[in-house]
């Protein structure tokens, strides 16, 4: 995994387990774009800071939008009612007015709360009281959204943590049906999971296509691989299927295509600096696994640098089609089509 997200991961599954070990941090303050990652530590420490009997008098769960620094801090500071510790949370704490004031309980908070603020969608900024107490005393998770290229990758680590085995294109086939939302991808793993056979340990793209329910072969990702391989039939007759679709959507379709030509792109300059280099030096340009390698060999051949560089000015012209620009009465499925045709011609 990428260094960002792979520190994240490792992070949030450490205070997952101290969590399940009934250690405690005294204040998290988890925020970011993604909320994937301080969602799982919330959870975790909210599951088992308490036991069940312990919770109507010792856990206090408030909303950024309803409430006020004032009242976190002085629940903060209570004592625990028959129980080891007490357990405040505040959610969507971005929509809290006065949240900096937070800082105030946090430089010096009781080792008998666990203080848990939870931002969704932002981030503390780190010049500040807040952040910096935090800081210092408790711990900070920063979950920022991945990027497009980094989903197959992320997949396959994350099922690797389930100790499952997931084949490169059964990864980029379900990062396709879910994009970047890794709660989604989540959801979608634990449907699967129940339906695979007891003690099986690699996930193919039939077991993808058949749990999540979406075909391989009507997908961006085979539209991908038939214009790398210029297999113009079929290429075609996918435009024309996922055009069709009512969830279509083109400039999500141009986004796609985008990405994977910026890659040929990207990698016939490598070829320009160096004739025949390693997997590494392929893995860090192209960011896919090296299952996909002989794919992009075919496309860079398919794709000279003059006609990549006229596909990506193409790709530009149609996202502006894409978003209602100069389409006049052409429906989504004929101007994907189009699309298409123009590329490989």
């Amino acid at each position: 995994m990428a260094k960002g997200f792979a520190d994240t991961d490792a992070l949030c599954r450490e205070l997952v387990a101290e969590a399940r070990k009934k250690i405690f941090r005294p204040v998290y303050l988890l925020m970011g774009d993604e909320p994937f990652y301080p969602d799982m530590v919330c959870d975790a420490v909210i599951r088992n800071a308490l036991d069940d009997s312990e919770r109507d008098f010792n856990q206090s769960i408030y909303y950024g939008a309803d409430t006020t620094a004032d009242t976190v801090i002085t629940t903060a500071r209570r004592y625990p009612m028959f129980a080891e510790r007490q357990l405040v949370v505040v959610k969507e704490a971005q929509m809290m007015k006065s949240l900096e004031e937070l800082s105030v309980y946090c430089s010096k908070p009781l080792d008998s709360t666990v203080l848990v603020i939870c931002m969704h969608g932002a981030s503390a900024d780190k010049r500040k009281s807040l952040y910096k107490s935090v800081s210092k005393i408790g711990v900070v998770v920063e979950s920022n959204s991945i990027r497009d290229y980094e989903i197959a990758r992320w997949i396959s680590a994350y099922y690797a943590g389930k100790g499952l085995q997931i084949a490169p294109d059964a990864a980029a086939l379900l990062g396709e049906y879910a994009g970047t939302d890794l709660s989604k991808i989540a959801v979608e793993t634990d449907k699967l999971l129940k339906n695979m056979p007891e003690g099986a340990v690699k996930v193919e793209i039939s077991d993808i296509e058949r749990n999540v329910g979406i075909s391989r072969q009507y997908s961006i990702f085979e539209l991908t691989k038939e214009l790398s391989y210029k297999n113009a039939s079929k290429a075609l007759r996918i435009a024309a299927f996922i055009g069709a679709s009512p969830k279509f959507a083109m400039p999500m379709a141009v986004s796609a295509l985008y990405t994977h030509f910026y890659r040929i792109l990207k990698y016939e300059a490598l070829l320009m600096a160096v004739p025949k280099p390693g997997n590494d030096q392929k893995a860090r340009v192209l960011n896919v696994n090296p299952y996909f390698f002989s794919e992009y060999d075919r496309a860079v051949a398919n794709y000279p640098l003059k006609k990549c560089m006229s596909v990506i000015s193409l790709l530009k012209e149609f996202d502006y089609k894409g978003k209602g620009g100069d389409v006049g009465e052409a429906s989504p499925d004929q101007l994907l089509t189009e699309l298409v045709a123009r590329i490989l011609n």
